[in-house]
């Protein structure tokens, strides 16, 4: 059965100080690839200490500096800095210094459009896209500018191993929708270094849908892809075969087969609900029609057999040898076969296997850290760090290789009135090539901080 934090943390004697979650596996293989082997305990860096500014709660010993916020100019000069900062990667630039990519996830109503730009401009009625920031080792913000725009709903993305980002977008919008011009839902490449190289080209081979994140096997450059659908028909996971794979950027662009995955004999993936519960022979069929011309994927005919759905389906990362992807939640009152506040899978693609990782039962209480993970990624203490997106306080939670969940941020900006508080979500968890750093972002108000401290300690 699934395990609620209450429960887990009744049975250490812990309830209230941190929190723990139901692991499967050795913690070594799901963390593997971190920049340290330290083992933090369940109280992780220490409880959090409030901030007089009212931005970000951090353990004591850290502090944040604020890089960008909505509305603020650009350094460009190109406009305002857009809103609705969603998912992100840090990247290594030359002489110490890092590429900072942050999607907009804007829809047509969007306070703050990301500006367009001639040459990295898709579609001019698309209010989406991403901002490129250039930081010294110090967190000093260099430069800022636009690096792809007139794309919409950039939700995540993922990095890849030539260091260029790929955006996502989570719509199926097609054109004469929403005034758009073009067809939506594609995938699209960033160099942050030098945008223009990258220009605003669909990888429409990778697929038309609701994409949310992308992890890249960097031995074997398949890409692994997630779709975020939280209402029937639920999305599913992909992967992406590239005729030019580990080819560099822009290799792309010259297609390959799209994939979707099928558990025999699982239908829906919010039904197991057992932590450790493997499935092997997965197998992988070909997406029919990739551009979804006349049907959306996720309701294509794969065949007698169906496919395999899930609702939710967010975060994507790469650790070790396997590839590690999040359902946020699920909901029977959706059209899931069962309720979770969270599961974490991995998938070995040499085994074909794949395992319930970590799993939030129905009774998690969202006012504890650990509630709907989205964003995730490897952090430099040897375990997870996880941005929230649910219902309650907000938190960037990390995970330790021994199972614990600890509060590593709360977020302290109040969307909603003194009566009804409200706190924007958080997203982007990412960390600079040197693990120095977290970087993370406030979805609404759109903020984007700088996190340093005794991370090794």
């Amino acid at each position: 059965m699934s395990a609620t934090r209450r429960q887990i943390l009744a049975g250490t004697g812990a309830l209230g100080v941190g929190a723990g979650i139901a692991f499967t596996g050795a913690l070594s293989d799901l963390f593997a690839g971190t920049a340290a082997a330290q083992n933090l305990g369940r109280d992780g860096y220490g409880p959090l200490v409030p901030d007089k500014d009212g931005l970000l709660d951090l353990p004591a010993g850290f502090r944040y500096r604020v890089l960008s916020r909505e509305g603020d100019p650009l350094r460009s000069g190109e406009g305002p800095v857009p809103s609705n900062h969603d998912g992100m990667t840090a990247l290594p630039g030359r002489g110490g210094r890092v590429h900072l990519v942050r999607n907009h996830e804007n829809r047509p109503t969007a306070k703050f459009p990301v500006p367009t730009i001639e040459g990295l401009t898709y579609d001019p009625a698309g209010k989406g896209g991403c901002t490129a920031l250039t930081l010294d080792s110090r967190n000093n913000v260099l430069s800022e500018r636009v690096a792809i725009a007139g794309t919409a709903v950039n939700c995540a993305g993922g990095p890849t191993p030539w260091h260029t980002w790929l955006t996502c977008e989570e719509t199926e919008d097609k054109a004469g929708t929403n005034g758009y011009t073009k067809d939506h839902g594609f995938i699209f490449e960033v160099d942050p270094a030098d945008p223009r190289r990258s220009g605003a080209v669909p990888l429409t081979a990778m697929g038309r849908f609701q994409h949310e994140a992308i992890a890249v096997d960097p031995r074997l450059g398949i890409v692994y892809e997630t779709e975020d659908a939280f209402l029937e028909p639920f999305g599913l996971f992909y992967r992406f075969l590239p005729k030019k794979p580990l080819g560099g950027a822009g290799s792309l662009r010259a297609g390959g087969r799209l994939q979707a995955m099928r558990v025999p004999g699982v239908p829906d993936l919010s039904s197991i609900q057992d932590t450790g519960a493997t499935f092997d022979g997965i197998e992988w069929v070909d997406v029919p029609d990739p551009l979804a011309v006349e049907t959306p994927v996720r309701l294509q005919d794969f065949g007698p057999k169906g496919i395999t759905h899930a609702q939710k389906l967010e975060g994507c990362y790469w650790g070790g040898r396997c590839v590690y992807f999040v359902s946020s939640f699920a909901h029977g009152a959706d059209g899931s076969a069962a309720d979770h506040f969270g599961q974490i899978w991995r998938y070995d693609p040499k085994l074909r296997r794949l395992t319930l990782v970590i799993v939030f039962g129905p009774d998690t209480d969202v006012q504890l850290p650990g509630e709907s993970p989205d964003n995730i990624c490897l952090a430099p203490s040897g375990g997870l760090m996880v941005c929230e997106d649910g219902n309650g306080a907000q938190h960037v939670f990390g995970v330790t290789r021994g199972g614990e969940v600890y509060a590593m941020a709360r977020g302290r900006q109040n969307i909603g009135t003194p009566q009804a508080p409200e706190w924007g979500e958080f997203a982007g968890v990412t960390f600079s090539p040197d693990g120095d750093t977290m970087y993370v972002n406030c979805y609404t108000p759109g903020t984007t901080f700088a996190v340093t401290g005794p991370w090794r300690r």
